[in-house]
Formats: C-alpha cells, sequence, structure tokens
C-alpha cells in the first residue's frame, strides 16, 4: 500500500474510483481515514465538466469512512476552467448532500482559474473552509496542521480581518450568489458612498435587479406561450371533436346506404330468380312448339322455316343463359378494371365488353342483348373510338391484354 510522503498517512485507491468524461478522467484516493484526494488524468489543459457527487459517494460507501468531518484535497493540474454545470454540482454537493468538508485545499491551481476558487471560498457556509496552495506538499501539511489545531478555523478561513480582503470576498460572494445560485432576492451589502468599492458593489445591485426584471419579462413571455399553446389545443380539440362527429355521421349514412343496397340486391335477386324460371319456362315451351311442327302434316318449305325460327329463338336463350352461368369472380374483376379503366363506357357497352372478352361473336352478341347485327357493328364501331385504340387494333386484342394486366 502506498503512504503519503508528507504525511506519513496510508492512501487507499481502487481501480473503479473514478469517472471518465470526454477529455480526462477522475480521480478519487483516500489518504488515511479522512483525507479524499481528487485529481484528474488529462494529457493536455482541460475545463471541468460536471462533478459527481456519485463518485464521493462510493469512495464513502466502500472505505468505511466514520461520520465526523472530512478534508478534501484537489489537485487542479491541467484545469483551466470550470464550467456552470461543475459549479452547480458544487453548490449541490455543499448545500444539499452531505458529507460535511471541514476544509477544502486546491493546489496547483492554474492562474485561469484562481478567481473561481476565491469565489466559491467566499460563498461555502461558515462550518466550511476553503484554502489556495501552490502544491501537493503544502496543501497536505495545511491539512495536517488544520486537524492538529496549530490553525485556527478563523485564520484559516479566507474571509480573513483585513478589509480589502474582506470587500473582494464579500464582492465574489454576491456575484457567486446570483450567477451561481440565482438568489436575485438576496440583499447587497454596500459599502459607504465614499468607499472606493461602493461602485462595484452598486454595479452588482443594479445587475441583480436587471436579472430580475429580465426574469419577470421571462415568465409572462412563458405564460403567454402557455396561454396560446392552451387556445391553440382548445381548438384542435375543438376541430377534432367535430370531425369525430363527421366521421360518425358519414358512417351512419354509410350504414344506411349500405343497409339499401342489401335490399336493393336482394329485391334483384327475386327479380332474377322470376326471369330465370320464366326463361326456363318459355324455353320448355319452345321445345315444345318445335316438337310440335315437326309433327305436323304441312309443306316442307315452311315447316321447315317455322322449325329453324324455333331453332333460332332457342340458342337466343342458350346465350344468354351461358352468359349468366358463366360471369365468374375474374369476369367481375374484369368488368371493374375496365370501368376504372374508361369511365366513359355504358352499362350495355360493358356487357358487350365481356361478351367480345369472352370470345362471343357479333351475332350471338346481337341476339343477347336483342338488336340487329347491323346495330351491333355500330355499337363496337363506338367502343373503339371510345377505347383509343388504332384502326390496326382489335377490340378483343385489347381486352384480351387488359385481362391479363395485374
Amino acid at each position: 500500500m502506498k503512504t503519503c510522503p508528507i504525511s506519513g498517512l496510508p492512501i487507499l485507491t481502487k481501480p473503479h474510483w473514478k469517472t471518465e468524461h470526454n477529455a480526462y478522467t477522475k480521480r478519487i484516493e483516500l489518504i488515511g481515514d479522512d483525507i479524499m484526494h481528487a485529481f484528474i488524468d488529462a494529457p493536455r489543459p482541460v475545463s471541468l465538466e460536471t462533478l459527481s457527487n456519485e463518485l464521493v459517494k462510493t469512495v464513502l460507501r466502500e472505505s468505511g469512512i466514520p461520520d465526523k468531518p472530512l478534508y478534501l484535497l484537489w489537485d487542479m493540474t491541467n484545469v483551466v476552467d470550470v464550467s456552470y454545470e461543475y459549479k452547480q454540482g458544487i453548490n449541490d454537493l455543499i448545500y444539499h448532500w452531505g458529507p460535511t468538508f471541514s476544509l477544502v485545499v486546491f493546489y496547483n491551481v492554474d492562474k485561469s482559474c484562481r478567481i473561481i476558487l476565491e469565489t466559491f471560498a467566499s460563498v461555502v457556509p461558515n462550518n466550511m473552509t476553503v484554502l489556495l496552495r501552490d502544491n501537493y506538499g503544502d496543501a497536505v501539511s495545511t491539512i495536517m496542521d488544520y486537524k492538529s489545531g496549530k490553525i485556527e478555523e478563523s485564520g484559516a478561513n479566507a474571509r480573513d480581518t483585513d478589509p480589502e480582503t474582506a470587500l473582494k470576498n464579500e464582492f465574489l460572494a454576491a456575484v457567486a450568489r446570483i450567477s451561481w445560485l440565482n438568489m436575485l432576492n438576496q440583499q447587497i451589502f454596500l459599502p459607504p458612498e465614499n468607499s472606493p468599492f461602493y461602485p462595484y458593489f452598486k454595479s452588482i445591485a443594479y445587475m441583480q435587479d436587471d436579472l430580475k426584471a429580465r426574469e419577470t419579462l421571462h415568465e409572462k413571455e412563458l405564460q403567454r406561450i402557455k396561454a396560446d399553446y392552451e387556445q391553440r389545443l382548445t381548438q384542435k380539440i375543438i376541430l377534432l371533436n367535430a370531425q369525430v362527429e363527421l366521421n360518425r355521421k358519414e358512417l351512419m349514412q354509410f350504414e344506411q346506404e349500405k343497409a339499401a343496397l342489401k335490399s336493393r340486391i336482394s329485391a334483384q335477386e327475386m327479380e332474377l330468380t322470376r326471369i330465370s324460371t320464366a326463361v326456363g319456362e318459355k324455353s320448355s315451351a319452345l321445345h315444345l312448339l318445335c316438337d310440335q311442327i315437326k309433327s305436323l302434316e304441312i309443306d316442307n318449305a315452311p315447316k321447315q322455316k317455322m322449325i329453324d325460327q324455333c331453332q333460332n329463338m332457342l340458342e337466343t336463350e342458350m346465350t344468354e343463359k351461358r352468359l349468366k352461368t358463366e360471369l365468374t369472380a375474374g369476369d367481375s374483376e374484369f368488368l371493374s378494371k375496365l370501368q376504372k379503366r374508361h369511365p366513359n363506357l355504358n352499362q350495355r357497352e360493358l356487357r358487350v365488353g365481356l361478351m367480345v372478352k369472352l370470345n362471343y361473336d357479333t351475332r350471338e352478341i346481337a341476339r343477347a342483348i336483342g338488336i340487329s347485327t347491323r346495330g351491333m357493328e355500330s355499337i363496337r364501331y363506338r367502343m373503339h373510338k371510345k377505347l383509343g385504340l388504332d384502326k390496326h387494333k382489335s377490340i378483343k386484342t385489347y381486352l384480351s391484354e387488359l385481362a391479363t394486366e395485374l
């Protein structure tokens, strides 16, 4: 175990008694049973970022330090600045969380940090003393003298009785209370008006008033923003509720339309059943009529003509029947695709398109929809133009390609 070359006390250290930062590593070791020695490992000058009170708690818990006043030794080698967050950590360590450090000694202090540490010394509670020393030997010796009583607490404290030093410390304490502790309502000490230090303290009082005014303006701005936000939120809630109500009404309308469509489909299914029955009866009657004509004893020419007419009528019925039975899911999908692609087609043209796709010829389609062959040719001519086809491409080819598209 290492020993301190100045005090001869044992030094306890553990590998995990450290915290990693961006540019440095902070470490703590224990000298004796009540002196915590803090230092950093850094290859170049750094600014202290955050004060890790958890590291101090870990050292206290694992070292079994008794519940008594402690001493802190802080090596400031390679430290050239202290962040505002670190200052807040110091305040938390001193005012909100133990342990009680009777004496804090900084050594190897760079001149860029000296005023910061003097400000810290000016604002600590009366039960704590903060001193600055040149090197490790002086710092350890100061702690040992303080522990043995060779240095009185009042003499060791940076707040000595020299008037100029006392005014300097009071000035630094006022700055620290305002900037570090945000104590904007704290009474500022003012020396007599004929004192050369009066303007400095008066400027601090003015700065405090300005900061209080700025904080008041900031609070008003926050209230304005909050009120504006609440107003906007209320408007958004109103719009949302209105949209919800509109959606509810549209849903009700949709359900009503859905019910009406179901009713129409049911009625149409009944009508289709009736028509199908009538078609069946008509076909039976045509077959019976054809058989009766065949049994008539008349001239063959008019007899054959009547038989052919019956056969044509039967063929037309069979064509319509096949069209109804071949409407598969694929055919329905094709009709939907054709209607979306060409919304200018009417219902009869859509039906013609399906029959063309199903390989019915012009004569069969004409019979199925109840028009002449010439009328059917006119329909196909108009469809050719509506589909936007050039003269070299047939409707059949186009519809077959459309049916195979994904």
